[in-house]
């Protein structure tokens, strides 16, 4: 046991004090964030909407992360990381506290855009701040430390946020979320601030290569737009999937998807480790990631039995662990040849319209033809991205040669 502590010790070191100040910033940040899981429920049993509403409204969601993450890209590369991260956290907290007091359908809409699109502003900023605090050797592990705090918060999120609801109703949550993002905002301005905080890797591009000009990027893009549009499906439909033909309450769901981050906590950072001395292609990880998720969907229409939720958020658990920070330090790797907050933009802007597509298209598709044909699409669709990931793997080798 000793040993086996001190191997998960030894896999934290030698990253930077910015990139643990980084880490804990993200993590207040994401505890707050516990609308969003409960966002799909919310929508429906407290403000009445349709399945059809709730899809538009996720997609106004999706529409304000597209531009707020372009925003973001072409801001980090004006005036830097550190303001854009102080502001965007400053004003998402005051925006989630409104949020509550739009109850129709089309003020949510307009409310969840100009969150969203003041909120993802911080993402490219955030992965272009990572990058500098890291030394080379480091990238990896220390988006794989961002993720574990991005998890720890989202396993106490929903644990917590499924006990405010039951205590004092759904807007405890938006002023929750609207605190935490402040407290984020002056922790930042404390400990990262551009004379304090030491720069290990800048990156100065003499020729800069378009992110948008990158062929190989772009089939990269693909390919994590059909990720993020498989994996999205845990934060909008799922949910109801637990509670409209598995029973569960707003507790038991917040506690299921609590078990994803402390799972995400407890091991990610060891396989990460492990999986970097294998010495295996980026490429072919992240491929592995997306069809252990495509996986964690066919098993839920292989039998009735409660226990296979636990065996489907496993296999999605799993996978996420290992296409996320290696799809990550592969964009971190690819900026290096052009304006890094361009590539991070672009990477993070295949997420935000995952979140256009995502819950929209899920939502219908359940309304439409039940949660079985849903779950088989969506692994047919995860299957198509793991061909374009194999695509990728052959332009790459081309690209070498």
């Amino acid at each position: 046991m000793i040993k086996l502590y001190n191997n998960y010790i030894n896999t934290f070191r030698g990253l930077s004090k910015e990139v643990w100040w980084l880490s804990l910033i993200t993590f207040i940040n994401r505890s707050g964030t516990m609308v969003i899981p409960f966002l799909s429920l919310y929508l429906t049993k407290s403000l009445n909407f349709s399945l059809t509403d709730v899809g538009w409204i996720m997609s106004f969601f999706g529409l304000g992360s597209v531009v707020g993450t372009w925003i973001g890209g072409k801001l980090t590369d004006k005036i830097g990381y550190y303001k854009v991260m102080y502001v965007s956290l400053l004003l998402t907290g005051v925006l989630f506290v409104a949020l509550q007091y739009a109850t129709t359908f089309y003020g949510f809409c307009a409310g969840i855009f100009f969150v969203m699109l003041v909120a993802d502003s911080f993402r490219p900023a955030m992965f272009v701040a990572l990058s500098a605090y890291s030394k080379p050797e480091n990238k990896t592990r220390s988006v794989t430390l961002i993720r574990l705090a991005i998890n720890l918060g989202f396993s106490a999120g929903p644990a917590i946020g499924g006990l405010i609801i039951t205590g004092i109703g759904y807007e405890g949550l938006f002023w929750t979320d609207g605190i935490t993002c402040v407290l984020a905002a002056f922790l930042l301005l404390k400990v990262l601030h551009p004379k304090k905080a030491k720069v290990q890797d800048e990156v100065k591009v003499e020729n800069p290569v378009s992110a948008y000009e990158d062929k190989a990027f772009w089939i990269f893009f693909i390919a994590m737009f059909i990720f993020g549009f498989v994996f999205l499906q845990y934060f909008s439909t799922m949910p109801l999937y637990y509670k409209d033909i598995h029973f569960l309450s707003e507790f038991e769901i917040g506690l299921l998807m609590g078990f994803n981050g402390f799972f995400i906590f407890l091991l990610e950072m060891p396989l990460i480790k492990w999986l970097e001395d294998t010495k295996k292609s980026k490429v072919k990880l992240i491929t592995l990631g997306l069809f252990l998720t495509a996986l964690s969907f066919i098993v839920l229409n292989l039998t009735g039995w409660v226990g296979i939720l636990i065996i489907g958020m496993l296999l999605m658990t799993i996978g996420e662990m290992i296409a996320f920070p290696f799809s990550n330090a592969f964009a971190v790797e690819r900026a290096k040849k052009g304006n890094q907050g361009e590539y991070m933009a672009l990477y993070s802007i295949s997420f935000s319209l995952s979140h256009i597509f995502s819950h929209n298209v899920g939502m219908q598709m359940v309304d439409e033809f039940g949660f079985e044909f849903t779950w088989y699409t969506t692994t047919i669709f995860a299957l198509v991205g793991v061909l374009i990931l194999m695509y990728l793997l052959r332009v790459l080798k081309k690209e070498e040669a």
